[in-house]
């Protein structure tokens, strides 16, 4: 019993980072920030922290979505408020991508200390009228761009997908497709140009030798005496 007891005094700290569309409206949005809470406090978890990041630009395409909106949790429970959590995320249309991590093992729970305004979910901004027309003409195939689409990556893969940074520097197949042209023409012509001076030089060589005088030939050699003397 004495077990137990010490056993709930305990938890696993996590952290969950869940990206929704880009076009999702502040209702729908707040929609599965409740949703998350009450998994979380069902499965006898706790928040510790929950943080809006607002729309930020993915790294790659994800379901014709060139960005999303952010939603960061720390959270203290066990492995089966991650299950549940993440099955939730999973059957949520809204929701394109997610990834949790654990932090810490055997978190004194008493010993975490909560502020209530950390633990609040801020209402995000409605998708500004530009961006919707842009979505709906992507969405139709009317925009061209490197924003081609890539196969959806698999739920909880994130990897540096947070990292504006790294986006900056995203290059479309296409544009990669053509600087492997161009590198594969370079090489080609490269090594055209070194054949023809290889050809070149033989062929200079060959002249060279071809001017060269032949060698004179010895003159057969004279016996030193006669046969009469003899």
């Amino acid at each position: 019993m004495a077990t137990s007891i010490e056993a709930h005094k305990r938890a696993r700290e996590y952290e969950t980072i869940y990206v929704l569309r880009q076009d999702v409206d502040p209702d729908s949005a707040d929609k599965v920030a409740s949703r998350v809470a009450d998994v979380v406090a069902r499965e006898n978890g706790k928040l510790v922290k929950v943080e809006t990041w607002g729309r930020r630009r993915l790294a790659y395409t994800v379901a014709k979505q060139r960005r999303g909106v952010y939603y960061y949790l720390k959270y203290l429970g066990g492995g089966a408020v991650v299950n549940e959590l993440e099955r939730n995320l999973r059957m949520l249309d809204n929701v394109l991508k997610f990834q949790t991590v654990l932090l810490r093992e055997e978190v004194e729970i008493e010993t975490v200390t909560i502020d209530p305004e950390e633990v609040k979910f801020t209402r995000i901004e409605p998708q500004a009228e530009d961006e919707k027309e842009e979505s709906r003409e992507r969405a139709l195939g009317l925009v061209e761009g490197p924003e081609m689409e890539r196969p959806r990556a698999p739920e909880g893969e994130f990897g540096d997908e947070i990292d504006e940074v790294i986006d900056e520097d995203w290059t479309s197949p296409a544009a990669k497709a053509e600087a492997a042209a161009k590198t594969e023409a370079a090489k080609t012509e490269a090594a055209k140009t070194e054949t023809a001076k290889t050809e070149t030089a033989k062929t200079e060589t060959a002249k060279t030798e071809a001017a060269k005088p032949e060698a004179a030939k010895p003159e057969p050699s004279t016996p030193s005496g006669t046969e009469e003397d003899k």
